[in-house]
Formats: C-alpha cells, structure tokens, sequence
C-alpha cells in the first residue's frame, strides 16, 4: 500500500469587492481528458462580496474506482466502489442486476486499473476516500467503457482553482473552463494544513489567490 497523506485546506476572503463562486478540480493537463474521461466539480464555495468568508476542504490520497449514479450530469452517489492503490487492478462485475469491484490485485506500475467485465457499456469514476466516508469523492468520470475494455488513471493530486459562475458540486464537466486557471498546486508537496486568500484587484477586477 502507498504511503496515505491527507491535506486541509482552507480558503478565505475578506471585503471581496464582488461576489464570487470558487470551483476546484483536478484538470490538470492529462492525455485524453475531454475526450475519454471528464473532471469533476470537487468543490464549489461561494464568496460574498462584503465580511469575511471562508470554505474548508480535505483531500486525502486514498484513491477508488465507483460505479458512479449520474443523474442531469451530476454524480449524485456510487453503486459500487474499491478503493485501490496505484499499480494495482480491479475489475467491475454484474450479477442480478448488482454490481461489484474485485478486491485489487498487482497491476501495471505507476497507474490504476478497472476492467468493465459486467456484458455492456458502463460508466466508472475515479476519486478518493477520505476518513469516515462511505463512498468515493469523484474526480474524473470515464463514460461508455465498452464490455471487456478497461479504464487506465495515472492520477496526480494537482488541484486547480477557477472563479467561475455557473457549476455545482459533483457536477461533470464536458468542455474546458472558460475561466483562467487561477491557482495551481500539486497537494503532494504542500504540508497538512495550509490557509490561502481568494483577493480581488480593485482596479483590474482580477482574482488571485495567495498564501495566508
């Protein structure tokens, strides 16, 4: 098993000068995202224009593939779910119309595997498990995987901020954002608890984040 980490987040404003929505995703730069599999809506916060503002978030690396339940594009729960590790694989089955992922096995090194074996197409979602949970927060969603074919994450913890107005949680995102990346950070490398400052430039009207 890899070495588990878990990292707070805490993101905070004080007289924004204009309201504002805080969306978070793991949509850095991957092969195939847009086309084989989508980002998903980790967290969304809004921020108000005037007072002080704040929107806790944890993120721990324990990764899992669910059988995502999709309802008016949003992931509202799982049918199944594994947690998994990388380097390992599972594989996703159907018997009386109930779905199940193998325990994990040895894989190929350096990603995470689930192979659709359940006799049609299905959808599968990869994201993590924090403490206390019961299913599977999901990050990036894999639609129409074909009987017998699998799905291959080589997932990296780089979050990213955006400003933006109109998106929920959980909510799967089809094209690229609109909005400017505004904030980028591979969690790996921060410590346990960080605090940072959703700012606004007066002037300008641009958004930044920095470190408290």
């Amino acid at each position: 098993m890899s070495h588990l980490f878990t990292r707070n987040l805490t993101f905070q404003s004080n007289d924004l000068g204009r309201n504002a929505v805080l969306m978070l995703t793991f949509d850095a730069d991957m092969l195939g995202l847009y086309e084989d599999f989508f980002p998903v809506a980790w967290k969304v916060s809004k921020f108000g224009k005037t007072g002080l503002c704040k929107a806790h978030i944890t993120y721990t690396s324990q990764l899992a593939f669910s059988k995502p339940q999709v309802v008016d594009g949003n992931i509202i729960g799982a049918e199944s779910c594994v947690k998994i590790d990388v380097s390992e694989k599972t594989t996703l089955t159907e018997a009386d119309h109930v779905y199940h992922f193998s325990p994990p096995q040895a894989g190929a090194s350096g990603v995470l595997q689930a192979v659709n074996n359940t006799g049609d197409v299905q959808d599968i979602a990869v994201g993590f498990m924090n403490e206390g949970d019961c299913i599977p927060t999901p990050v990036l969603y894999f639609n129409d995987v074909k009987d017998g074919s699998h799905v291959t994450a080589q997932f990296a913890p780089v979050l990213r901020a955006y400003v933006t107005t109109a998106c929920q949680e959980t909510e799967i995102i089809r094209s690229e954002i609109a909005s400017p990346v505004m904030w980028s950070h591979d969690l790996a490398t921060l410590a346990k608890d960080t605090t940072w400052n959703l700012e606004r430039n007066p002037v300008t009207g641009q958004f930044a984040i920095v470190k408290a």
